[in-house]
């Protein structure tokens, strides 16, 4: 529990919008949002010393609102980063909510075997690094965290902008496990999808080991509702490997930088990435997480 001195932190940043807009249509049954973050109240919660924001409340009885609005019956909780690498707040949503959660932890060198194998036990299955919130001194530890978590069958996570991928392809490439890349790569929207580091996360995703989510479109494109820049970059996604791309819609959206967005508004511009088509529509939200996840396993 936080420290006499901490009780009165409050939210620099936020909330969601907690009335959800219906979509143009549902998501089909069994499928999966692959990014959400629950946050307690700042002051019921340790948070980090090396936080870069202090998180809006945001339950996981609301997340669930909005996946009911949605049509969602899965969902993967990923360990944010003002909680650093105590997941104990995730780690009790994931396994409260048993067989149709999964959770992505935050692991270092101090994280105990022990520790590892209850959080497997109770439904993770992953381990992020965040490369844009702690800075590429940190891509060092690739090789580190990816061979502590082999073992579990886990795989490994990278939120990592694409203009600093290129550099980290041979790593990437050379590991034993699969790796997840959030986020589309936050491309630059003005340099399009022939960009050097979008083209090098397009050549990672034929290797067979590599997947990628898409979204946080306004991570992108700042504007607004329907975000069109980011279009080129999904679709591109798509087209290359819809094997390898799930969906999230990272609420309750902590890093966004233009308006908040409507979680009903994010799922329709799926829609409009994959054009209706129930094929890909049932790849990306039901198929490829059950495999990556191990759902109905």
């Amino acid at each position: 529990m936080p420290g006499k001195e901490e009780l009165d932190i409050v939210a620099d940043i936020p909330g969601p919008h907690f009335e959800v807009r219906q979509p143009a249509r549902r998501a089909p049954a069994g499928s999966c949002d692959c990014h959400v973050h629950v946050f307690g109240q700042p002051a019921d919660v340790e948070l980090s010393a090396l936080r870069d924001y202090t998180p809006h409340e945001a339950t996981l009885e609301q997340c669930q609102r909005m996946h009911a609005v949605l049509g969602f019956e899965r969902v993967v909780i990923v360990q944010p980063s003002p909680y650093g690498t105590n997941n104990a707040y995730q780690q009790q949503h994931v396994r409260e909510l048993g067989e149709n959660a999964r959770g992505v932890a935050v692991v270092d060198m101090s994280t105990t075997d022990a520790t590892l194998e209850q959080l497997c036990d109770d439904g993770f299955r992953a381990s992020r690094m965040n490369l844009v919130n702690s800075g590429s001194s940190q891509t060092s530890a690739l090789n580190t965290i990816a061979e502590r978590i082999r073992p579990l069958g886990w795989h490994l996570e990278i939120c990592v902008r694409v203009h600093e991928l290129r550099e980290l392809v041979p790593k990437i490439s050379g590991l034993a496990i699969d790796t997840v890349i959030d986020h589309m790569g936050i491309p630059d929207p003005v340099q399009g999808p022939e960009q050097e580091g979008f083209q090098a996360l397009l050549e990672l995703l034929k290797n067979g080991k590599t997947w990628v989510k898409l979204s946080g479109p306004y991570h992108i494109d700042v504007s607004d509702v329907p975000w069109p820049k980011a279009n080129p970059f999904a679709r591109a996604l798509i087209s290359a490997a819809p094997d390898r791309c799930i969906w999230g819609s990272d609420w309750p959206h902590p890093h966004t930088k233009g308006p908040m967005p409507n979680d009903g508004d994010l799922f329709d511009q799926l829609l409009v990435w994959t054009e209706g088509d129930e094929n890909l529509m049932q790849k990306i939200l039901v198929h490829n997480p059950a495999e990556l996840y191990g759902f109905d396993q």
